[in-house]
């Protein structure tokens, strides 16, 4: 085994604090995991691990110890202190495991979807924790795609991977831009229903037990003209009270699961 890391100056821990910035993830095809439970699932979901940089004295062994035990021969192993794995950390009660993963992008067409899938939506999402959030609802509902059309944030930025506790790999994710996504839909007559302010139909008066795609927008823009013009439907949730508008993550979230409700919440969910 390789000596204990004990120094933040080393080359490798500088290395994935750059890692925190876009460009550098480009530009090294490399981007950062934190957590057991996240690396599992992205080992799990087919991801290629380059390296593991774990804690002793942070790390809940026995998992830990099955991870190391089990990593590929090509993924190279650093042990490092308490000290050294706090500046490498982006979370607080970390449980002392940080992955180095290389990134996979989709499009429309590579992504498996049943005859009748249900798709979300985000155009030009900004925040990460708001794109974490909704890529954990789609896990959570049982989503069949979700398409990230002209991304204003990383997918693998390290704030989406730990909001969406890992989900950014248990999902079907496609990158994109609208018109390509839209396109996608009309050649495989996906029906589209674009959430709009300004909509007439109430999200409870649209079917979507057949082939759908809800089009979700950024807080500060809504949706391009692409999706407004184009969409089959408009649709808006209603709003009770003085807000008009609710986070896009939890205006998702509703949607999401307005149509499995509609779909048979009970039934055993068909991804591909």
């Amino acid at each position: 085994m390789p000596p204990i890391i004990t120094s933040a100056t080393n080359e490798q821990i500088k290395q994935i604090i750059r890692l925190a910035k876009a460009g550098e993830r480009r530009k090294r095809n490399l981007f950062v995991i934190e957590g057991q439970k996240e690396t599992a699932m992205a080992i799990n979901a087919g991801f290629e691990i380059v390296s593991l940089f774990y804690c002793n004295s942070l790390a809940r062994k026995e998992s830990l110890l099955h991870m190391i035990k089990n990593a590929p021969a090509s993924c190279q192993l650093y042990e490092v202190n308490a000290a050294v794995f706090e500046k490498i950390a982006y979370r607080e009660r970390s449980d002392g495991l940080v992955a180095l993963a290389v990134p996979k992008y989709g499009k429309p067409d590579e992504i498996p979807l049943p005859p009748k899938p249900f798709i979300i939506v985000i155009e030009s999402v900004e925040k990460p924790g708001n794109l974490g959030a909704i890529l954990r609802t789609a896990d959570a509902a049982g989503v069949n795609a979700v398409f990230v059309c002209d991304a204003q944030t990383d997918i693998y930025n390290p704030n989406v991977v730990r909001s969406s506790v890992g989900c950014v790999f248990s999902c079907n994710i496609a990158l994109c831009e609208s018109h390509e996504a839209m396109e996608f839909f009309h050649k495989k007559h996906i029906r589209t229903y674009a959430a709009c302010l300004n909509a007439k139909k109430s999200c409870y008066d649209v079917d979507f037990t057949g082939a759908s795609a809800v089009i979700m927008g950024s807080e500060a823009d809504g949706l391009s003209n692409v999706w407004l013009n184009e969409s089959d439907t408009l649709v808006k949730i209603p709003m009770r009270g003085k807000a008009d508008s609710l986070n896009v993550s939890v205006s998702t979230a509703i949607l999401a699961y307005e149509a499995m409700r509609q779909r048979g919440l009970t039934k055993k969910i068909q991804r591909k």
